[in-house]
């Protein structure tokens, strides 16, 4: 919650109680009248918080918070813009000097191969985050001990990393195993969301480039975390652009606790085939 005494009287960026990740990720704006009425609301999560005494503001003061709530708005999306430039401008520099990847103990962990991704300094994967015209937006970094890092400021939502020419059929998935896996399997075209949050703007994006081609979201099944968010986003997102969902299955197999998706499902049994 907003510690609202530690706020003099005026117009904030503070991090959000709800979504924020570090000090400086300020994505909540708030306004503090004289008479202590406040109002805080989260430009990325929607979060609202507010504060008030006894006396109701006059419709007056309520247009005057609307407005003063919209400039913070407005100069923290110019804000967002530029750090996506930045980062856009960044990551062609770092994915011009890398090298195209051929091998690396990630991939041979997970027994895929590498699909137009690079590496850098000899050791870091570097994937690609493209929206559905083809522009470069960020970078997804993978360390030789599987660690994985976006690039700071990088446009993430809406962007994913293609495998394969989409014939038909076209598999969105969550992380580059899993979206490799599938690939070399089933010759299906897959598009990389990066996470679960990020399959629905990566559908919705691919259902306007591909109107008459079959969706499939494959799903992360987290079935040892509260609400399997993996799940429930790939089912929203397969219902919101007229999809089919594929999830995998581990029937008969000694699975454990971290297996939920389709790599974790080829690495437990080869012979099985991985058909979304």
């Amino acid at each position: 919650m907003i510690i609202w005494t530690d706020l003099p009287i005026g117009d904030h960026r503070t991090i959000c109680p709800a979504c924020g990740r570090k000090p400086n990720d300020k994505t909540m704006g708030v306004t503090i009248a004289a008479d202590d009425h406040g109002v805080a609301h989260c430009f990325r999560c929607g979060y609202v918080e507010t504060r008030h005494h006894q006396r109701e503001l006059t419709p007056a003061e309520r247009k005057a918070f609307a407005r003063r709530m919209d400039a913070l708005r407005r100069q923290h999306d110019a804000e967002q813009l530029q750090r996506h430039v930045d980062a856009a401008a960044a990551a062609a520099i770092r994915w011009a000097a890398a090298e195209p990847a051929a091998e690396h103990p990630y991939l041979t962990a997970k027994s895929v191969r590498a699909h137009g991704i690079r590496i850098e300094a000899g050791h870091t994967l570097l994937i690609p985050l493209r929206d559905a015209v083809g522009h470069l937006h960020g970078l997804q970094s993978i360390a030789p001990d599987g660690s994985k890092r976006f690039m700071p400021g990088a446009r993430v939502k809406g962007c994913y990393h293609a495998i394969g020419r989409p014939s038909g059929r076209l598999v969105i998935c969550e992380g580059y195993a899993t979206g490799a896996t599938i690939h070399e399997d089933s010759g299906d075209a897959v598009a990389i969301a990066f996470n679960a949050g990020n399959l629905q703007p990566v559908a919705k994006a691919l259902r306007t480039k591909f109107p008459c081609i079959t969706l499939v979201v494959a799903a992360d099944d987290d079935w040892k975390t509260d609400g399997n968010p993996g799940m429930t986003a790939a089912t929203e997102a397969a219902r919101a652009v007229g999809g089919l969902l594929a999830v995998p299955d581990f029937t008969d197999l000694p699975r454990g606790d971290d297996d939920t998706d389709f790599n974790d499902l080829h690495r437990l049994d080869a012979t099985r085939e991985v058909q979304p």
